[in-house]
């Protein structure tokens, strides 16, 4: 019997996941026992230039179990594979990660409204035979809808709800709070208090690092990072992230208080929206935020160095870097790649050029 891990966010959130996984299993070294991770293939536009979250139709190649597809309104559910494709125009590195991730990669489609992915939801729960355990990334599932800096409390709430639709045991698990400069760190621990958290081990950390070696995401490569020791300021895309020592944490909480502080989940759950527009429609109504449409970065692109990154001068990219940090510690490898006209699928080169395998960049 094992349990079902949910990565509430989508995106870069199975990452940091498969750690809060290899924490929470009975037998991380087990390499026989590998977690199941659901996600959303919902990633940001440069990675996918459509809007809103991918679903069955999107895909060629996904492995269909537990009697049905589960986009189709049946009890079964779709998993990824190293072969599966994303249809162009859309794109996903949620193949990757089923190649890179010592878990078995889970497709939550939302397309069929709240009733429908609740279903598949416990069609997984089912074929891992235990209970569900959601694990958001920073922290911003616990949203009161007001906070400055939100701008994706939809996914999260979706995912509460549906996991309380299940009937099924859930427990929320938040990973580095404030990691991902959606609600500040302070505001979540007052949120937090009462929980007791774990500290993951260095080395399930390190069992995402093949991911973390080319993946995008800033909040699980900031998470990683803070397991590793690092600390001190961080220049992100869009934001400055303090690691602290609070920022290794693993926070558990009971699905129903997470409900309790989440507006959106709350009236999820009680009006039981038919269709996934009807549930953005919602979501956007409580927070002013419509979690369909694409999110778009504030940072300007710079026009790539000549030549492309093989021909990167390490001098002069650290002092470019060091400029657009602005005295910060560190730097998001997905930040440096813009910073340096580069784009997210450079940054394995980059990270060459740089002579740098850790999580973030140090500048100091």
């Amino acid at each position: 019997m094992s349990d079902l891990y949910i990565a509430a966010g989508g995106g870069g959130d199975p990452v940091g996941t498969l750690i809060a996984a290899r924490t929470l299993m009975a037998n991380p070294s087990d390499p026989a026992d590998q977690p199941l991770i659901a996600t959303y293939a919902w990633e940001r536009p440069e990675v996918d230039p459509t809007s809103g979250p991918l679903g069955e139709r999107d895909f060629d190649g996904l492995l269909h179990e537990g009697g049905g597809s589960g986009g189709s309104g049946g009890r079964g559910f779709a998993a990824f594979t190293p072969d599966t494709r994303a249809r162009p125009p859309a794109g996903s590195t949620m193949p990757a990660l089923a190649r890179d991730l010592p878990a078995r990669l889970l497709l939550l489609d939302p397309a069929r409204g709240l009733s429908c992915l609740a279903r598949q939801i416990a069609a997984m729960a089912g074929a891992a035979g235990g209970r569900i355990r959601i694990v958001d990334i920073g922290g911003d599932i616990l949203t009161h809808g007001n906070e400055p800096d939100l701008c994706s409390p939809f996914g999260d709430a979706l995912t509460l709800a549906a996991c309380h639709l299940t009937g099924i045991p859930t427990t929320v698990h938040i990973a580095g709070p404030g990691l991902d400069g959606e609600i500040g760190e302070g505001l979540l621990l007052e949120r937090l208090a009462g929980s007791r958290p774990l500290v993951p081990d260095q080395d399930a950390a390190a069992a995402a690092a093949r991911a973390l070696a080319w993946h995008p995401s800033e909040a699980s490569a900031l998470w990683a990072a803070a397991l590793h020791g690092a600390r001190g300021t961080v220049r992100t895309v869009n934001n400055v992230i303090h690691l602290t020592e609070a920022s290794p944490r693993l926070y558990p909480l009971p699905l129903q208080e997470a409900i309790g502080h989440n507006p959106v989940a709350r009236a999820l759950v009680d009006e039981q929206p038919a269709t996934l527009a009807a549930a953005a429609d919602l979501s956007h109504r409580l927070t002013g935020i419509h979690g369909l449409e694409s999110e778009r970065t504030r940072t300007p692109r710079r026009e790539p160095p000549a030549g492309g990154v093989a021909f990167l001068d390490r001098d002069v990219a650290m002092k470019a870097l060091r400029e657009a940090a602005a005295g910060a510690d560190h730097i998001t490898l997905r930040h440096a790649a813009r910073v340096l006209g580069l784009t997210w699928t450079d940054i394995p080169a980059l990270r060459a050029a740089l002579t740098t395998n850790t999580p973030l960049l140090r500048l100091t």
